[in-house]
Parts: C-alpha cells; sequence; structure tokens
C-alpha cells in the first residue's frame, strides 16, 4: 500500500495538521518539526498524488523533455525513462513530448528552447549546455511561467527552478580519492577523458577530481584533458594514442561517455600493464568491462530516479507547490565488479 498523511503523522510523531502545513510551505512549523516530516515523507518514500484533484479539474500538464541525439548508452537510457514516463501518461494525465538536439549544439538548443517557448508548456526539462544564450530562453521562459528543470548537466546562474542529477563536484572528488588509493600513492601519470568542456557536469568532475589529486596525491601527474565528445569511435582512438605516447600512463579517469570505445582500446593492452580506470555510468558494456577486471570502479547515477523527480518537480510548480529537497536529491552509486547488482 502506499504510504498516506497518516503514515507521515504517526512516523514523524506530529499531527495531521502539522504534516498538512509542511506539505503545502504554510508558516506555523519548527525547523526541527519540519525537518522531521520531511525525513519521514523520504524514509516512508510518499509521493504526493494530485491526479484526483487533476482528474475533477480536467488538468493535463504539458512537458517537453529536450535531450541530446547521439550515441551514448546512458542518454539512450535516458531517453528510454522518459519514454516510460510517455507511457504512463494517461495515468498520471501528462503529455509529455520529447525533443531531440544535437549534442554539445548551443545553438540548437537555444532553437529548440525558443520552440518550446513560443508553445508554453507547463514545463521543460532539458539537459543544459552551460553557456549564456542557454542561460537566457531558461530565464525566459521562468519569467513566462514555464517550470524550467536541468537534467544531468545544469546551468549556471539561471532562471531554472531545479536540477535533477548529481552532485558532479562530489562525483570527481570521490573519483579521484579512488583513483590515488588504487595507485597506492605510487608516482604516475593519469589521463582524463570528457567529451566536452561545453557541459557542466564534465566540467564540475574536473574541477572536483583535480582538486583532491592535487591536495591528497600530489605525486601523480596529470595529462591534458582529452575531448572526445562522447564518441566511442574519437574516444578509442584517442587513448590507443594516449597509451602508446605516455608509456607511464597508469590511470584513466572517464568522466564523460564513449566508454565503448574507451574499453576495446584497453582490451588491446596486456592486463599486467592495463592503467586503472575509473568511468561514469553502469551500461552494458561497463558493466562487462567492470566484471572482466578492464575497468576497476563505476560511478552512476540512476536515470529513471532523475526522470521521475524531473516530472514531480515539474508538476510542482505547475501547481505553485513546494519541492521536498531530500525526496528529489539523487545519488551517486560507487560499483566495483564486487558489488555489481
Amino acid at each position: 500500500m502506499k504510504p498516506t498523511v497518516h503514515d507521515i503523522a504517526r512516523c514523524a510523531g506530529v499531527s495531521l495538521a502539522t504534516v498538512d502545513r509542511v506539505l503545502n510551505a504554510r508558516p506555523g512549523v519548527r525547523g526541527a518539526t519540519r525537518e522531521r516530516v520531511e525525513q519521514a515523507i523520504v524514509t516512508l518514500g510518499y509521493v504526493r498524488d494530485l491526479a484526483a484533484a487533476n482528474l475533477a479539474k480536467g488538468r493535463t500538464y504539458r512537458f517537453a523533455f529536450i535531450l541530446p541525439a547521439n550515441d551514448n548508452s546512458f542518454m539512450i537510457g535516458l531517453r528510454r525513462e522518459v519514454e516510460a514516463a510517455i507511457a504512463r501518461s494517461s495515468v498520471e494525465r501528462t503529455q509529455i513530448e520529447i525533443i531531440e538536439v544535437p549534442a554539445f549544439d548551443g545553438g540548437a538548443l537555444v532553437l529548440a528552447l525558443e520552440n518550446v517557448l513560443a508553445r508554453k508548456p507547463d514545463g521543460v526539462a532539458l539537459v543544459a549546455i552551460d553557456a549564456p544564450q542557454v542561460r537566457a530562453v531558461a530565464e525566459r521562459l521562468a519569467d513566462a511561467g514555464v517550470a524550467v528543470v536541468t537534467l544531468v548537466s545544469d546551468l549556471g546562474a539561471s532562471g531554472r527552478h531545479h536540477y535533477a542529477g548529481i552532485d558532479n563536484i562530489a562525483a570527481g572528488r570521490t573519483a579521484a580519492n579512488l583513483m590515488g588509493r588504487f595507485l597506492s600513492k605510487v608516482d604516475g601519470r593519469v589521463g582524463l577523458l570528457a567529451g566536452s568542456m561545453l557541459v557542466r557536469d564534465h566540467r564540475e568532475r574536473l574541477e572536483g577530481f583535480l582538486s583532491v589529486l592535487s591536495e591528497d596525491f600530489p605525486q601523480v601527474a596529470i595529462l591534458p584533458v582529452i575531448e572526445a565528445r562522447d564518441d566511442p569511435a574519437l574516444a578509442e582512438t584517442s587513448i590507443r594514442e594516449a597509451l602508446r605516447r605516455h608509456v607511464g600512463l597508469n590511470g584513466i579517469y572517464s568522466l564523460g561517455a564513449g566508454n565503448r570505445g574507451l574499453i576495446r582500446a584497453l582490451r588491446e593492452v596486456d592486463a599486467a600493464r592495463r592503467p586503472v580506470v575509473i568511468a561514469h555510468e553502469l551500461t552494458a558494456s561497463t558493466r562487462k568491462a567492470l566484471a572482466d577486471g578492464v575497468i576497476d570502479a563505476v560511478l552512476n547515477q540512476d536515470a529513471g530516479h532523475e526522470v521521475r523527480s524531473a516530472i514531480r518537480v515539474l508538476k510542482a510548480k505547475a501547481d505553485g507547490l513546494p519541492v521536498l529537497a531530500a525526496q528529489e536529491r539523487i545519488r551517486i552509486d560507487i560499483f566495483l565488479k564486487d558489488n555489481l547488482p
């Protein structure tokens, strides 16, 4: 059975009136009590369901999801999660449109956002490119009353209402700590494989990674970033060349996609000489590489949670309701070959 407001009240040890005040962001609740109620909501997995009220009003939410069109296993999985939400649309009273744009193309993203603005849906979710022109149109959407949620990669100072994704600086710091420990503090060189520095998630992962290595593992030398645009073929060529040129390359951090190409290049290297590799996103290819010992660790984010979170937030914003930050926090999962799900 789905948890109810009565369950929240019992779990938090408060009255139904207090739960109602927290859910509707009304005053009169002490900070510690509010936190207790919010924690009960997260613990119980309570999700506010406005379907009945919206059915009575004949309300259907209109949302647009703008996703990059490329050969990226994680983004393909993200699209599947949006398609799953579309399949549930009659029950959830949503009308969701998927708009694809070329990856890392700021101009195409701006054009797509402007087209969405002309139609004024209830909300838009986008995998952002952190550029001034993208931030500007995001602010125009927000000013026009359209809820804006960024997915996976955030915008800088902008008018967006919510970010549904992991803390990418923390992810980079985690990767650096794993890398330093795997290398046992030996001298060495670490290569960096990114998609593009145009996207904020890759920049933030790099920032977190470099800060920890410089502070805690200064003996590790960092090679220049390889930008492979999440293209497996380009990643394969670039990593093969890096392995040829840098004999002391004993670590690789893949902070973007294109991991199928990275894995192909790594399988050509004798296992005894293979570098320590940390990558992002548990896909079919990274799962197999992890099980085979070709990759040492994978940091993962739950695409399904991100899409569901984005839809919940867009609904809340459309209805003028508060967002429960604890419920929408996306965690970073760390997988080794020993704890593969």
